[in-house]
């Protein structure tokens, strides 16, 4: 695998954040006094923007998505302590990509400021030399997000590679041409992973080191 571009997600890829935002997702809907979702329902968006997020989990309560994005964000920053560390072996392989020269990028449903402050807060924010949000491009699965990354980076889409958990970003890289590498430490599970295009599927990163480090 000589990919000369990879690229991350965020949310279940790099950091395990999973139950955070499931968390998160109830203390908003609460908060704005709709019935709550199931865990695997509340799973399903992650990867998608929060205002679609909000639109696909409650399509009864249109008119409160922005209450519910907004309580999102709040309850994320100010109320939910679920503890959302990033996975190990993440440093070790962003270090050794580096130093082949790959160009490392991120591809998030996240929020700018968010992916920014968690960059920096972790000490990642050197590795990426390029990312987008969804306050950049369009959600996932459309692949402008990729392609953003690829034309900026003035890379093909066949020498590049998208690591995600979830089967937006399996979706997200088909669309765009991109080769997938599927991680089971997320949203998905190996069996949902294999029925996507995803030409791996790594249970965690020292499999995946010996993918793209080989």
């Amino acid at each position: 695998m000589c990919y000369k571009c990879v690229i991350f997600d965020w949310d279940g890829t790099v950091m395990d954040s999973v139950p955070k935002i499931v968390n998160t997702i109830h203390l908003a809907a609460k908060s704005c006094g709709i019935a709550p979702v199931s865990d695997e329902m509340a799973k399903s968006i992650i990867g998608l923007s929060l205002p679609k997020a909000m639109e696909v989990l409650f399509p009864q309560h249109h008119e409160q998505v922005d209450s519910l994005v907004q309580a999102y964000k709040y309850s994320y920053s100010n109320e939910d302590e679920t503890p959302s560390p990033v996975f190990a072996g993440v440093e070790s392989l962003l270090n050794q990509l580096r130093d082949r020269g790959v160009k490392i990028a991120v591809a998030t449903g996240k929020s700018r400021t968010g992916l920014d402050r968690l960059m920096a807060q972790y000490g990642l924010t050197e590795y990426f030399v390029t990312t987008r949000t969804a306050c950049e491009a369009e959600s996932k699965p459309h692949p402008d997000m990729l392609l953003q990354i690829l034309a900026e980076l003035g890379v093909d889409a066949g020498q590049s590679v998208m690591i995600g958990d979830s089967i937006i970003d399996m979706e997200l890289a088909k669309n765009a041409g991109v080769d997938a590498i599927g991680m089971t430490l997320g949203v998905a599970s190996k069996e949902q992973l294999s029925q996507t295009s995803a030409c791996h599927i790594c249970d965690n990163y020292q499999d995946l080191s010996q993918i793209l480090l080989a």
